[in-house]
C-alpha cells in the first residue's frame, strides 16, 4: 500500500500541476465569458500571480513595465499576488482613465467619496494655494541664502567635492519645516528619520506607522499647547505671533474656523497630511534638483545655457530673487525636460475601480487597481519622436504641453482629481535653489570623470532618486556680501580680463 502511495503521488501532483496551468493559460488570453480583458503577460503563478517577472528581472519596476507593455500592448493584466492590476502605458489610455475613475485617512491614500474630496478641498483651497505660496517667499529666500553660504563654505578653495544630495536634502526637509511648524525642532527630525528611510526604497508605509503616528501626534500636541498659550497672552492684551504656517490652518479647520466644510477633521486626518506634506515636500523638490543638475553635468552646452541666462537676468542685482524667475525661460526648459526624462513618480499611483468599466476597449472588473506608467510615456517615441530618450529642453520651446495634467502623454505630477495638489510650492522650492547654485557657482565633475561617463543610474522608490548621491565641485564664483552690485562689477571686470586675455 505505501509503495503504491509513493508511485501515485507523483503522477498526482504532474496532474495538478497540468491543470493549474492550463487554467492559467485559458485566464492569460483576455476572454472571460462575455468579458474582454486585457492580455496578460505569459504565465500566472499559483499565490504570486505575475510578481515571478519582478523577482527574476534586474531592471527597475518602471523599465520592466515598460518592456511588458512593449510586448503585450498599451494595456495588460497583471496578478500582483492576489490582487489584480491593470497597466496602462499609452496617453490615450491614461486620458480614459483620468475620465472614467476617481480617485487610510489622508489625502494620498484615501478612497474617493465625500471625505475625500474635503480633504481634496482643503489642500487645493486651504493649505496649498497660490497665495499661501507666495506668502511662504521670505521663508524660501532665507533658507537658500543659507544654502548657498553653506555650499561656498564647505566649496572651500574650488579643489572640494561636495555631496549635493545631502546639502539639497537638509534644504528641502528645512523649507518644509518652517512652511508646515514654523521652525525647525528635535521632534519634527525623530517624525522625518522614518520618512527619509521611505525614499528610495520599497519599504511599507505600515512597517513605520508606529514611530510616525506618535511623532506626529506629539507635534500637534505642542502646536495646540503653543496656540493656547498665544490666545491666554491675547486675552490678557498681550502680544502673540501672528504668523500662520500650515499646521496653524489644519489646526483653525478642525476647531471650527471653516465651518462650510460640513465635518470635522480629525486629528487623524491631520497626521496623514503631515506626512504627506513631508513625503513630497521634503522629498521630490531636492530629486528634482539634483536630477536637473545631473543633466546639465552631463550636457555641459546646457548648462552654459542656463548659467549665462541666470546671471544675465540676476547680474546687477547681486541675487536671485523670486520676483524675477519669470524671466528664466531657458532654465524652465531644462526643468520641464528633467521632469519628462526622470518623472518624479514613474507609476501614477494606483486607482482602485469602485465599479465595473471599459478602457481603451478592455473590460475592467471591480476592485482591479489600475496603474499608470508617466514614466515609460513620457519616453515614447509615438509622443517624443525618435531623440525621446535624449535631454533636450528646447523640444519644449514654443510648446503648448503642459505638465499640469491636461496634456497625457507628459504627466509628472499626476493627473485628474488625484493631481499632485502640491505642485505650484513644489515648483517654487526648486526654482529659486537651482537658479541660485547657477548663479553664484562654476560647477565641475569629480576629477577622473567625463560628462560621457557621468553615472546616471536611477534608483526606484517613494520619488525616482539617483543610485548614487550626486558629489560635484562647486567654484564660487560670485560670494553673497553686503553690497552685492560690488560682487557684479568685479566679476564683470574678471569675465572681461579673461575675455581679452
Amino acid at each position: 500500500m505505501d509503495l503504491l502511495l509513493q508511485q501515485a503521488l507523483p503522477i498526482f501532483f504532474l496532474l495538478l500541476t497540468i491543470i493549474i496551468f492550463s487554467r492559467k493559460i485559458r485566464a492569460g488570453d483576455g476572454k472571460t465569458g462575455h468579458r474582454q480583458l486585457a492580455p496578460a503577460p505569459g504565465w500566472k503563478l499559483p499565490v504570486i500571480g505575475h510578481l515571478h517577472h519582478f523577482l527574476t528581472s534586474r531592471q527597475l519596476p518602471h523599465r520592466l513595465l515598460r518592456e511588458l507593455a512593449r510586448k503585450h500592448g498599451d494595456m495588460i493584466r497583471l496578478d500582483l499576488g492576489e490582487i489584480q492590476h491593470v497597466l496602462v502605458s499609452s496617453a490615450e489610455a491614461a486620458k480614459e482613465v483620468a475620465k472614467v475613475m476617481y480617485g487610510g485617512v489622508n489625502l494620498i491614500q484615501a478612497p474617493y467619496g465625500d471625505y475625500w474630496r474635503q480633504l481634496r478641498r482643503i489642500a487645493t483651497l486651504e493649505l496649498l494655494t497660490a497665495k499661501l505660496v507666495d506668502s511662504l517667499r521670505r521663508v524660501r529666500e532665507s533658507e537658500v541664502l543659507a544654502l548657498v553660504r553653506s555650499m561656498a563654505a564647505a566649496a572651500g578653495t574650488g579643489a572640494t567635492t561636495v555631496n549635493l544630495t545631502r546639502m539639497l536634502y537638509d534644504f528641502s526637509y528645512r523649507i518644509i519645516s518652517l512652511a508646515t511648524f514654523g521652525d525647525v525642532s528635535e521632534e519634527q527630525e525623530e517624525f522625518t528619520k522614518p520618512v527619509q528611510k521611505l525614499f528610495g526604497t520599497e519599504e511599507l508605509l505600515n512597517r513605520i506607522h508606529v514611530v510616525l503616528d506618535r511623532s506626529a501626534r506629539s507635534m500637534v500636541a505642542q502646536h495646540q499647547a503653543a496656540r493656547a498659550a498665544a490666545a491666554a497672552k491675547e486675552a490678557e492684551g498681550m502680544r502673540s505671533r501672528t504668523e500662520e504656517d500650515l499646521l496653524d490652518v489644519l489646526l483653525n479647520i478642525q476647531e471650527g474656523g471653516d465651518a462650510t466644510l460640513g465635518f470635522h477633521l480629525s486629528t487623524d486626518a491631520i497626521k496623514g497630511f503631515l506626512l504627506d506634506i513631508f513625503l513630497a515636500g521634503s522629498e521630490t523638490p531636492s530629486a528634482l534638483i539634483e536630477w536637473t543638475m545631473s543633466n546639465m553635468m552631463k550636457h555641459p552646452k546646457v548648462l552654459h545655457e542656463a548659467q549665462s541666462e541666470v546671471r544675465r537676468v540676476f547680474g546687477e542685482r547681486g541675487r536671485v530673487a523670486e520676483a524675477g524667475m519669470c524671466e528664466l525661460s531657458y532654465l524652465k526648459l531644462v526643468i520641464k525636460e528633467t521632469l519628462r526624462l526622470y518623472t518624479p513618480a514613474p507609476l501614477v499611483l494606483p486607482r482602485e475601480c469602485r465599479e465595473e468599466c471599459r478602457i481603451s476597449g478592455y473590460d475592467v472588473p471591480l476592485k482591479t487597481r489600475v496603474l499608470v506608467n508617466a514614466w515609460a510615456i513620457a519616453r515614447d517615441p509615438r509622443y517624443w519622436g525618435e531623440d525621446a530618450e535624449e535631454f533636450v529642453p528646447e523640444r519644449f520651446h514654443d510648446s503648448k504641453l503642459s505638465f499640469r495634467g491636461t496634456d497625457f502623454e507628459f504627466l509628472p505630477f499626476g493627473a485628474g482629481r488625484r493631481m499632485c495638489p502640491g505642485m505650484t510650492f513644489g515648483l517654487a522650492t526648486v526654482e529659486l535653489p537651482l537658479a541660485s547654485l547657477l548663479f553664484h557657482f562654476d560647477w565641475k565633475l569629480p576629477p577622473g570623470v567625463e560628462p560621457s561617463s557621468f553615472n546616471m543610474d536611477e534608483q526606484f522608490g517613494v520619488t525616482l532618486r539617483r543610485k548614487n548621491h550626486l558629489e560635484l565641485i562647486p567654484v564660487v564664483r560670485l560670494a553673497i556680501t553686503l553690497c552685492p552690485r560690488f560682487n557684479y562689477l568685479v566679476c564683470s571686470l574678471i569675465s572681461s580680463s579673461f575675455a581679452t586675455g
